[in-house]
């Protein structure tokens, strides 16, 4: 499904400079002039990002929970009003279609992903409800993202006096909410406002002393933080367990390992059980002499060997031209690697530690002595 999504109203404010035309983020700004600046304001002060190409949904209806729970991979069933989690939709084989945000509120599910994949979402979910007492419906709310350790003194100054905890949510003035999100900093708040009032909502964090920062500064903290992004740092073959999406909402995951029955478990449980996932997400470090920047979905390369998938590719205003990478789960960290034409390391940190032993795995060995 190709879907096009309207330029933001914010694109009139001074300085801002569109996404560039053909990727995902070319509604919206991407960045205001000084975007290194701006990242530093969303790391050392406070920074407001124009997210509203994000489609947002709601699901109502007294089954709402219970029967998303079993369509979706994350533990939702007995969700607590003001609750948020990450979840997934994926298909029969365990690999990732959607990656979603959802916060019940108000007798009502509250789901935000990206503009393109969200009316297919919509279509999904609407096919999916058969008898269950639950209604998926578009919703005219967008999103705008606060981050930075001032984001208290701006919140108070628009009416939230107290700062809800990490997945937690707190009702806005006038509509809308304030969620707290565990990335892409450790101040990170999401505020879903009236479509209609997105300009307002921009106007008075602004004068509340919120800098403007467009999404090249948030993609920057993003990726830093080693945390995906559906369609850009995965593609058709992703499982959950290669993009970091496993566990619960405490683990700040969106795959529960505990739960029923839902469409793609199958291939979760037996690579959690038995199994180890065929690549892993991790950080690259760029050679930032080169004259050219690799592209998204270019190979990643090792003595001419292919290993791995090119993801986001971005400056950042402290660790300069970065990446994130699906590679082979095989190659060590220090293996010498090329990203297009561009020399390319692996950083040590980011590579996920998964040589314990699979539960699975050694109730199968136990019989046999091993």
């Amino acid at each position: 499904m190709s879907v096009v999504v309207a330029p933001s109203p914010i694109l009139a404010v001074s300085g801002a400079v569109a996404g560039a035309p053909g990727s995902p983020d070319a509604a919206v700004a991407w960045h205001y002039g000084d975007p290194l600046g701006e990242q530093r304001a969303a790391v050392q002060r406070a920074a407001v990002v124009d997210r509203s190409h994000r489609f947002v949904l709601t699901i109502t209806g007294a089954e709402r929970l219970t029967w998303l729970h079993t369509i979706s991979s994350q533990h939702i069933a007995a969700l607590s009003d003001g609750q948020s989690a990450e979840n997934l939709d994926l298909d029969l084989n365990g690999r990732v279609l959607n990656h979603f945000v959802l916060t019940e509120l108000d007798n009502t599910v509250w789901i935000d992903t990206e503009g393109d994949r969200g009316p297919a979402l919509l279509e999904f979910l609407r096919k999916m409800v058969f008898w269950a007492d639950a209604k998926p419906a578009e919703s005219e709310y967008t999103v705008l993202s606060l981050l930075g350790p001032k984001a208290a003194e701006v919140a108070a100054a628009v009416g939230v006096a107290t700062l809800p905890g990490t997945y937690e949510a707190v009702p806005l003035p006038d509509g809308g909410f304030l969620r707290r999100m565990p990335w892409p900093t450790a101040d990170s708040f999401d505020l879903l406002v009236p479509r209609d009032r997105l300009a307002e909502w921009w106007t008075r964090l602004t004068e509340a002393g919120a800098e403007p920062a467009g999404m090249w500064a948030f993609e920057a903290l993003r990726v830093a933080a080693v945390r995906p992004r559906i369609g850009l740092d995965t593609d058709e073959r992703t499982i959950p367990h290669e993009a970091r999406w496993i566990g619960g909402v405490a683990e700040y995951g969106a795959v529960h390992l505990d739960k029923g029955c839902y469409r793609g478990q199958e291939t979760v449980a037996r690579v959690h059980n038995l199994g180890k996932p065929p690549r892993h997400l991790v950080l690259l470090h760029l050679d930032g002499s080169a004259d050219e920047r690799p592209a998204t979905g270019d190979d990643l390369t090792a003595g001419g060997r292919t290993i791995g998938r090119l993801g986001t590719v971005i400056d950042h205003y402290e660790l300069g031209p970065i990446a994130l990478a699906l590679v082979k789960r095989t190659v060590p960290a220090d293996t010498a690697l090329t990203a297009g034409t561009t020399a390319a390391a692996i950083d040590p940190d980011s590579v996920p530690r998964d040589d314990e032993p699979q539960a699975g795995r050694l109730a199968v060995d136990r019989p046999r002595g091993r």
